[in-house]
């Protein structure tokens, strides 16, 4: 017992007779509690004694004793943590039902804190506001640390029940859905003063060190904001506000796994009747009750009762119940409910809302920002009796301060400080902006305090707008306002004292808020802080901006103003920019500042508004810049009016004539208060002295006027220019006082400009200037003929660029305007001519006259052309004239073309009165239009009739020239006969031709006909017919055929197309014929007609016989349906023909045939339905209907099973039929039945098919036969079902429901639903797959027909086998104790790939276990991120399934890690539980800055800032690796000025020493203002270093950290300083840039060979497995590509599913659960492939199959224990191996006779043993067991085998292939000696192995699969080799090189400045890097580049202006740790 135990160690020894504990009997009545004592007793035992005499439990009861929470008290230990005067359960089981309630009795005593902390404070302090909302919160804490551990909602509600008419009744109710409480953490919520860190919760484990759960701070630090819910903290609040609200309280509570409800109540009252009857006051009773029972309650609480009754819905709740309301609080709850919730929703604002506060979106739970706080619901129900219920969820209030605050602000600036300790405080400004005329800094809605000032006369002031005198700071703690503390501000954002560039109003418009960690003290009710805002201002305190989760190290306060510069010019609205006109870009800017810029006409600033157009004057320009607004510039894009803080304004300088210039100056520069009147009058003064105008005279005449017509050539005399101002002076440059404008002479340019058609031409351009002694002069012009309007134009120009504009105006001008017309003509020329031209058709010529510049003139009107052409008569009509041109009209030429001139003439025309007055031209002349036709012969032609003639035809001109046209179509018609045919002829295209067509065909023609033939063109109604005329004389050809038939020796006609009549299959003879011509004249039949005479019937005719008049004899058809179609036909032109047919009778009767009438098909027992038709037939099969109906009676039925006596044979239209067919019963198939008539017989086959289904079957499947089958595996075949009926015979009945009934433990998939029959009365549910525990089930159909009885199919048993080849979990096993430090070798991982037997699975391979290793991240949730290390394993000799990691380096980076174990081999995947191990840092090895603090430079001046070398810098202790490993390391750092050693000068700090000592605190110090002495000593120019040394106790010296050197330069005197200060800087950011492209440079040649390499080792793994598969003789091609290697994939699956047995022998014993030191059962340790071996074998080892094998005796022990000793067992360890036989050992006869040759084939038996796994133990176990027994064929061979070795030596046990055995003492025979079946055996056998074949098929498979990922692996690496190369090439890569040679050049040269040697990269001042692998690390010179870390984390620095890098060459390479077969390669990001 527990009190036992401490009572020796107290200070007041409890003796043993003074311990009890209280004893509840509740096992099956309601008795009161029994005090027992407990002195004296030393064990468990003893007391359940003690228990069983003080309750009177007989001994045959059975009871147990347990804790109000349901503990069971079993045996000493648990006995040990009971306390004296607890209270405990005697109970039939530990989870029964109470059968009453039990009152468990508690004290409270208050801690002894109450005395040691009672000075704290403790009150409620109200400063002004009413704390009763902060006495909910300390109620609310406990439910947020109740519910903490909830996965689902978090529920905390508020019940406020108030009853008007009975105040007693006010009650509140706080409850939540939390983890509850046991009677001892009840106990202890009710002592005051008992804080978490006192708590018993858990019997016999306490803490008295405050922060001892380490877990729970590792959790605390993950938690954003430090939202951890750890808020219920002093053991105080609760009762506090408890009482403060009320008198009394009732908690009721329940935990997650207790049954019983566990009810404790308090109140003022009760405390004070104790005190007054002298009782105890701190003691009590907790009532353990049952859930729901609500007997103790009085029925008028209704309230309570419903509360009770709830409870049997919740798993695990805490109510707290609150009566005796103080009246005071009862109104304020009521009537300002808004009030003191919106308190609440401020004090858990971020609780509810999550660590962003709540943000301006839609706060349902959809649109909710999914986060772990989004579950937390508070919700506040105040109901009042008689009134409706008022509810309010903390969640929905949007008015509380956080919310303000988050919602109006427009930017957040996170930071983060660290105190001394553990004190951590994250930190958040929010800015609130100017807009629109307003501040958006939120008022204070809870705070009555007013913050408005008066001044001595009463009046208002507000001398702080927005924030106004208010902190800015609110106080968090643990993520929960700590209302009564806030802090002012702090040193770096509070407003400066000197004035600066940001407006002073804009720290007026921040507010803040802090969240620190459990470090930090506040006052027991949670009100105040205690240390806080000391703690922050100490000055070891530091602060650091936070950004991206990041913190930087670099200046705060830089920061700070910084960020709110950004929040002023981004977010204040003040200027109102008005008239937005759209987006433009500025080119005026350079290129990455030209846009966005929105354009805008207006602006409105003070009240004032700025338009464009408005003169304005601008500030701080000399001269003063005036000028006329043009645009108002705002960079950013906008759409639409906005107000903002400044912009850019473009204005037109003015005076333009003096500023010709646009200008942009920025906004704030506009001068307000100047207005435009001045600028306007001094403009105007200025512009009249400007050139204004010419003065233009003609000295010599020939005047040009204004729009005068001039003939082209005239003179254009002589100008003189003159130029005059406004004034009227005379002026040859420009006015000005400036040297400038004096130099600029002014010049006249004449330009003569003709506007042709085509655009203005400048044919006379001339400048002329004014000299000394003459004015501007233009000599005359006599060029100008071009015709048109023309301009003379007369411009003042500038002297230098020739410019006609000046300050934006034009210089005078002066324009003429004239035309040039043409002159009189002196020539002319032929116009266009549309030619050719016919002859006889008039066509025209036009004449174009043109003046001497060969201008187009009008022609003369006096003059008469002529025209003549050689060989034609040609003349004219007339001439006219048409604008410019005169037109010879009606030109018409008459004559013969004549072949040479190929019709082309020549034309001559003559004007007389012209300078040049003839022109000649060709001409080509075409015949003209058709006149006259012309056809040959003239004379009568004649033809026979039948021919056609043909005709000559000529289309002829005017002239007799043959012509054509288009449409010249000539036809020729003939008159005189019946039909008469047309002939034409198309002419179109050549003029002639033969005219000719169908042959002149006459009928009846006896003598000579004359026709006469029309000629004409049917389009050419002009031209004449013309007639010709034709003689036709009659023709001789054969016109007619006779044909007569012999008939009763007369011969008769037949007439054309007669039908004649024959038996079938016979000949018609004596058919003649006679031939007849035109004439009608008999044509004799010679050798020229036989050829002619063609008949249809024959091939072949018989000249004889045609020419004597006879036909060839004519076959009747066969059928009589056929009809034979004769022709006799005469094959010349005349085509004559003679056709009849000959139709064919049906011969004599021949056969029958029968045919049933329908489907012949019948079921057993029943009549045919249709009736059998018979048809009589002759030979040819024509039908016989004629025959006799009597004839009926002659046919006879039989058949076999016809019942012959229900036959009938009946006559109908078609001949006979047979009905009433019906046969015996039997089984299906055909029946034959013959009919027979006469000597005829014919045969009917019957179809016999089943009846109705009345039984089902399963074809393929011995239903006799168990199905052995893995677990998840398929069926041998596809399960198919067919009906059939009762004699078994299959049933083909369509759509009949079939369902397959299972055992409910297996899964079939797919799942097998009901389906239908097909027509084939079949089901077929197809290879079903079986899942399930192992075990035998039963498979069996089941099917549906009609409303009988369902038909029951046979089963099917199917034995269900664990699947050993698919795994299911990893075994993962390591030393959790172990240390893990950077660096330093990981503990060795233990991995086991378990099957579902939890064995080992032997088939594991290497490849497919991989040990992934990342950085805990809070965002990764599951599974390991991309970025995770991966580790390969190794195998485990001796145990498959077994591999281990070891050797393996932990990452170089400390901090919290995680790790995983994953396995996928292709198709199964599988991951381990994550291992979080927390990787410490090495010994500290190098002190770094945090910082890079440069070079600096100073001076030995006065001022201090001048002389001060390091103003803030950072030193902290790390390892080689770069953590920080300093924790505990106190010291100091010594910091020595030190210089060259030949340096005879050194400076020394203030006060003359050059050594200082700066504390070192936890591997950490600060160096601030290290600064040197006025006039110190030291060189000028020179470098010195400050070297900072370690001195700490704790570093060996052995190991001691080299010194820290920082140069500096020191100089004379401050100007010098300053210069080199700046070159300095330079240096430092050249330096910067060359590393950062060394490190390029590098780290692309490093990714390159890396490449280079994975390319090779790809390459060769893949010709590796390729070497493999050829040895297993599979043929690969060089060209093999991932396509086909993915189809042989495919084929070897399809293989290896082949080769698996369906069948396969499987052991069916039972599996036992995994256990590495268990084997396994003998029977699954070892398979045998041959049946009869395996079945000897089996039964041969019957006794041991079933024995447990295991590793140790110990393990063995336990399993016979915990199977009562029925398991028989053989541990390994006890087995003595000497004796055991040599595995390997030749065989008895071998030995002693190696000659003979023994029949029966002997070997040993344990050849034929396969063991999947175990192989060394199970040769241990089966050499043991089996020893030297040998297997022969049978038994004879067997006994001659025994005689012959017996006379050598002893003879081992033979068992033979029959099942017989021989002992070794010779013994055989007899059921004892006889093997069984495998029946029998009932499972207990030795397994079948997987066929060679398999084998083979699976180890080919996993090798294509290793080359299909070998192949993908080489072609990835070299499409990154290939994406590398060409980076490298690409233009931006040379550029790099060529910026980094530049950046270096300058460097040199800023070096050479600064006296000092190039050396870019040297630094002596050590930096921190990331850790780099070591095959990522190229050479020394990169490792030791000038890079200075923020944070422990390395940043590529900012390269310096003057070298920017370009845009392109910020792309970088990244060296990325991969996985890939253990080895860490670069990856290029």
């Amino acid at each position: 017992m527990a009190t036992n135990r401490r009572g020796k160690e107290a200070e007041t020894p409890m003796e043993d007779d003074d311990a009890f504990v209280y004893v509840f009997d509740r096992r099956d009545k309601d008795a009161p509690d029994v005090k027992i004592p407990t002195g004296g007793l030393f064990s468990f035992e003893d007391f359940k004694e003690r228990v069983r005499e003080a309750l009177q439990i007989k001994k045959k009861d059975n009871f147990v004793i347990a804790t109000t929470n349901r503990e069971e008290i079993k045996d000493d230990e648990t006995w040990d943590d009971i306390d004296n005067g607890d209270t405990l359960y005697v109970l039939k089981k530990i989870n029964q039902e109470l059968c009453a309630p039990a009152n468990e009795r508690v004290n409270f005593v208050p801690h002894y804190d109450t005395i040691v902390k009672g000075g704290l404070y403790e009150y409620y302090a109200s400063e002004g506001q009413n704390p009763l909302p902060y006495a909910f919160a300390e109620l609310i804490d406990n439910a947020l640390s109740a519910t903490a551990e909830n996965t689902g909602p978090r529920n905390i509600d508020i019940l406020l029940h108030f009853d008007d008419g009975k105040p007693s009744n006010h009650a509140i109710f706080i409850i939540d859905n939390g983890k509850g409480m046991t009677p001892r953490q009840l106990n202890n919520w009710a002592i005051y003063r008992l804080s978490k860190f006192k708590r018993k919760d858990k019997r016999g484990k306490v803490s008295f060190i405050e922060g001892e759960d380490d877990d729970e701070e590792v959790e605390q630090k993950q938690a954003p904001l430090c939202l951890n819910s750890d808020i219920s903290y002093f053991g105080v609040g609760g009762k506090q506000a408890v009482f403060f609200i009320g008198n009394s309280t009732r908690m009721m509570t329940k935990a997650m796994d207790s049954q019983d409800i566990h009810e404790l109540t308090m109140s003022k009252e009760e405390f004070k009747q104790k005190e007054i009857n002298k009782e105890s006051v701190y003691s009590g009773f907790i009532r353990n009750r049952k859930v729901g029972d609500s007997s103790h309650i009085q029925p008028e609480n209704e309230i309570l009762q419903n509360i009770i009754k709830e409870e049997k819905k919740k798993q695990s709740f805490t109510v707290v119940e609150i009566g005796g309301i103080n009246p005071s609080h009862v109104s304020y709850l009521r009537h300002h409910i808004g009030d003191w919730t919106r308190q609440l929703a401020h004090i858990y604002h971020y609780y509810i809302h999550g660590p962003e506060g709540n943000r301006d979106i839609d706060d349902d739970a959809d649109q909710r920002p999914s986060t772990p706080f989004n579950n937390i619901n508070i919700r506040v129900k105040l109901n009042v009796k008689g009134k409706p219920a008022t509810e309010i969820n903390l969640r929905d209030i949007q008015d509380d301060m956080q919310s303000l605050y988050v919602r109006n602000s427009a930017s957040q600036f996170f930071f983060k400080a660290t105190t001394e300790g553990a004190g951590v405080v994250e930190g958040i400004i929010r800015y609130h902006p100017f807009l629109y005329d307003s501040e958006t800094y939120p008022s204070d809605v809870n705070d009555p305090r007013g913050e408005t000032e008066f001044d001595e006369h009463d009046y208002a002031v507000s001398t702080r707008p927005a924030r106004g005198r208010r902190p800015i700071f609110e106080c968090y703690w643990n993520g929960r306002l700590i209302p009564y503390t806030t802090v002012e501000e702090f040193d770096w954002c509070s407003e400066p004292k000197k004035s600066r560039t940001i407006a002073v109003e804009c720290w007026n418009r921040i507010s803040g808020v802090l969240f620190t960690n459990d470090h930090f003290q506040v006052s027991t009710n949670k009100l105040t802080f205690l240390d806080l805002e000391m703690r922050l201002r100490d000055k070891s305190s530091i602060f650091s901006r936070v950004v991206n989760g990041q913190e930087k190290r670099t200046s705060i306060e830089k920061e700070f103003l910084n960020w709110l510069k950004d929040c002023h010019e981004q977010h204040d609205k003040q200027i109102h920019f008005t008239g937005y006109s759209g987006q433009v870009v500025r080119a005026d800017l350079p290129k990455q500042k030209q846009t966005p810029w929105s354009r805008y006409k207006s602006v409105v600033w003070d009240n004032k508004t700025f338009k464009v157009g408005q003169m304005v004057k601008i500030l701080r320009t000399t001269p003063v810049l005036l000028g006329t607004i043009k645009n108002f510039y705002l960079y950013g894009e906008h759409e639409e009016d906005t107000f903002a803080t400044g912009g850019e304004i473009e204005i037109q300088q003015e005076p333009q004539s003096l500023y010709n210039e646009i200008r942009v100056v920025p906004l704030s520069r506009l001068d307000r208060l100047c207005g435009a009147a001045s600028v306007k009058r001094y403009l105007e003064e200025e512009e009249s002295k400007l050139p204004a105008s010419l003065i233009v005279t003609w000295p010599e005449g020939d005047v040009v006027k204004p729009n005068e017509k001039r003939p082209a050539g005239k003179t254009i005399g002589a100008l003189k220019i003159e130029i005059e101002n406004r004034k009227g002076e005379k002026i040859q440059k420009l006015p000005g006082t400036s040297a400038q404008a004096s130099q600029k002479k002014l010049l006249v340019e004449l330009k003569v400009v003709w506007h042709s058609p085509n655009g203005d031409q400048t044919i006379v351009s001339h400048i002329s200037q004014h000299g000394k002694t003459w004015p501007y002069w233009f000599r005359k012009m006599e060029n100008i003929h071009n015709l048109g309007p023309h301009t003379l134009q007369l411009q003042v120009v500038l002297n230098e660029s020739g410019s006609t504009i000046y300050a934006g105006k034009s210089l005078p001008s002066h324009h003429i305007k004239f035309t040039v017309t043409e002159g009189d003509p002196e020539k002319f020329t032929m116009g266009m001519l549309e030619g050719p031209f016919r002859i006889g058709q008039p066509f025209q010529i036009p004449l174009v006259f043109r003046d001497a510049f060969n201008n187009i003139t009008k022609p003369l009107q006096s003059s008469t052309p002529t025209i003549q052409a050689r060989d034609l008569d040609i003349s004219y009509e007339k001439t006219v004239v048409k604008g410019s041109s005169l037109i010879l009209s009606g030109i018409v030429a008459k004559g013969i073309i004549s072949e040479k001139h190929t019709g082309s003439y020549g034309v001559t025309i003559t004007v007389p009165g012209l300078r040049e007055d003839a022109q000649a031209l060709k001409i080509r002349m075409l015949p003209g239009l058709p006149k006259a036709l012309n056809v040959k012969p003239e004379e009568k032609i004649t033809i026979e009739n039948g021919t056609a003639p043909v005709f000559r035809v000529e289309v002829l001109d005017l002239s007799g020239n043959i012509t054509t046209d288009k449409n010249l179509t000539v036809t020729c018609k003939f008159s005189g006969m019946p039909t008469s045919p047309i002939y034409s002829l198309d002419c179109s295209a050549a003029g002639c031709g033969n005219i000719t067509g169908e042959p002149i065909l006459l009928k009846k023609v006896k003598d000579k006909h004359e026709l006469t033939a029309k000629f004409e063109v049917t389009s050419k109604k002009d031209i004449p017919a013309v007639e010709r005329s034709v003689i036709v004389t009659p023709s001789n050809s054969i016109s007619h055929i006779e044909i007569k038939q012999e008939e009763n020796k007369r011969q008769r006609m037949l007439k054309q197309g007669e039908s004649i009549m024959g038996i079938a299959g016979e000949t018609i003879t004596g058919l003649t014929f006679l031939l007849y011509d035109e004439a009608g004249r008999a044509v004799t039949i010679d050798d020229k007609v036989f050829p002619k005479i063609k008949v249809n019937w024959t091939p072949k005719l018989n000249q004889e016989m045609i020419m004597s008049g006879n036909l060839p004899p004519v076959k009747v058809p066969s059928s009589v349906t056929d009809l034979k179609y004769c022709q006799v036909a005469i094959h010349d032109k005349s085509n004559v023909e003679f056709s009849f047919t000959v139709n064919a009778l049906p011969a004599e009767p021949n056969q029958i045939k029968c045919k049933c009438q329908g489907p012949a098909v019948v079921q057993i027992g029943e009549m045919l339905k249709h009736e059998v038709q018979i048809t009589v037939k002759d030979k040819f099969g024509n039908e016989i209907t004629d025959l006799p109906k009597n004839s009926a009676h002659e046919f006879q039925v039989t058949g076999d099973g016809l019942q012959e006596q229900l036959v009938k044979v009946t006559s109908n239209k078609n001949g006979f039929a047979i009905n009433n067919v019906q046969f015996e019963g039997g089984k299906i198939g055909t029946k034959d039945l013959k009919v027979t008539w006469r000597d005829l017989r014919d045969f009917v086959r019957i179809e016999m098919v089943a009846g109705p289904p009345e039984t089902l079957s399963l074809p393929g499947w011995d239903c006799e036969e168990t199905i052995t089958v893995l677990n998840e595996g398929k069926l041998p075949r596809s399960l198919v079902v067919q009906l059939c009926d009762q004699f078994g015979n299959p049933s083909k009945l369509a759509d009949v429901r079939v369902q397959l009934t299972k055992d409910g433990k297996i899964k079939l998939y797919p799942p097998p639903t009901p389906l239908k029959t097909n027509a084939q009365g079949q089901v077929d549910f197809g290879v079903l797959t079986v899942t399930g525990p192992r075990g035998t089930y039963e498979l069996q159909p089941k099917a549906f027909h009609g409303k009988a009885e369902p038909i029951l199919g046979p089963k099917i048993s199917v034995q269900l086998q664990p699947n050993l080849m698919k795994p299911t979990s990893l075994s993962v096993e390591y030393d959790k104790k172990a240390n893990f430090v950077v660096g330093e070798k990981l503990p060795e991982f233990t991995v086991k790939v378990l099957t579902e037997d939890d064995q080992p699975m032997a088939s594991a391979k290497v490849s497919s276990l991989s040990l992934k290793l990342w950085k805990m991240d809070a965002n990764v949730s599951s599974g390991p991120p991309s970025r995770a290390v991966s580790y390969s394993p190794e195998a485990v000799k001796g145990s498959p399934g077994v591999f281990l990691f070891k050797e393996r380096k932990t990452p170089e980076s400390a901090a919290v890690h995680q790790i995983m174990i994953t396995y996928y081999d292709g198709q199964y995947e599988l991951f381990s539980n994550v291992m979080t191990v927390h990787i410490k840092p090495a010994p500290p090895m190098q002190l770094l800055p945090i910082d890079n603090p440069g070079t600096p430079t100073v001076s030995n001046t006065k001022a201090s800032t001048a002389r001060c070398v390091v103003r803030q810098l950072r030193l902290e202790l790390r390892d080689q690796h770069g953590n920080p490993s300093g924790t505990g390391y106190n010291g100091k750092v010594k910091v020595e000025i030190c210089g060259p050693e030949d340096a005879t000068e050194v400076p020394c700090f203030v006060g003359g020493s050059r050594t200082l000592e700066i504390p070192l605190n936890n591997g950490a110090c600060a160096l601030n203002n290290l600064t040197i002495q006025e006039n110190a000593p030291g060189q000028d120019g020179q470098e010195y270093v400050l070297r900072c040394s370690v001195v700490c106790s704790l570093i060996p010296r052995n190991k001691s950290i080299p010194p820290l050197e920082i140069p500096f330069l020191f100089y004379n005197d401050v100007k010098k300083q300053s210069q080199m200060s700046q070159l300095s800087k330079q240096r430092d950011n050249l330096q910067k840039v060359i590393n950062t492209y060394r490190s390029l440079f590098d780290t692309t040649d490093m990714l390159t060979k890396e490449l280079q390499t994975s390319v090779r080792e790809a390459i060769q793994e893949e010709n590796k497995i390729r070497e493999e598969l050829q040895k297993l003789k599979v043929n690969l091609s060089q060209s093999l590509t991932l396509g086909n290697v993915e189809k042989q994939i495919e084929s070897k699956k399809l293989e290896k599913e082949k080769h698996l047995p369906r069948n396969r022998r499987m052991c069916g014993l039972p599996q036992l659960p995994g256990n590495p030191d268990i084997v396994g059962k003998i029977g699954h340790l070892a398979e045998i492939e041959d049946p009869d071996i395996a079945r000897v074998l089996s039964w041969h080892m019957s006794s041991d199959i079933d024995c447990v094998v295991t590793k140790t005796t110990k393990m063995a022990k336990d399993v016979y224990k915990q199977t009562n000793g029925k398991q028989q067992v053989l541990p390994i360890d006890s087995i003595f191996k000497k004796s055991l036989p040599d595995w390997n050992k030749p065989l008895p006869h071998i030995r002693y006779r190696s000659g003979w040759k023994p029949p029966g084939n002997p070997s040993y038996a344990r050849g034929f043993l396969e063991f999947p796994q175990h192989k060394e133990e199970c040769q241990i176990v089966f050499g043991m067991l089996l020893g030297d027994t040998l297997i022969l064929d049978d038994l004879n061979s067997a006994n001659a085998y025994r005689q012959e070795i017996v006379k050598f030596t002893h003879c081992p046990t033979i068992l033979t292939r029959e099942g017989d055995r021989i002992r070794s003492n010779g013994k055989f025979g007899g059921l004892m000696n006889k093997a069984v079946p495998f029946e029998k055996l009932k499972g207990a056998v030795f397994g079948e192995p997987l066929s060679r074949q398999y084998k083979e098929a699976d180890t080919i498979l996993e090798n294509l699969q290793r080359l299909k990922v070998a192949m993908q692996k080489t072609e990835k690496a070299k499409d990154e080799l290939k994406e590398q190369s060409s980076y490298i090439e690409l233009p931006e890569m040379k550029n790099k090189k060529k910026e980094c040679q530049e950046a270096e050049k300058q460097l040199r040269e800023i070096e050479q400045k600064l006296g000092m040697t190039s050396t870019p990269s040297r630094s002596r001042t050590p930096q921190v890097t990331t850790p780099v692998p070591e095959a990522a690390t190229p050479s020394k010179r990169s490792r030791l580049s000038n890079r200075f870390p923020v944070n422990g984390t390395e940043t590529v620095p900012t390269p310096s202006p003057q070298f920017t890098p370009t845009r392109q060459s910020k792309r970088l390479a990244s060296i990325t740790p991969t996985s890939e077969d253990n080895r860490k390669k670069l990856r290029r990001t």
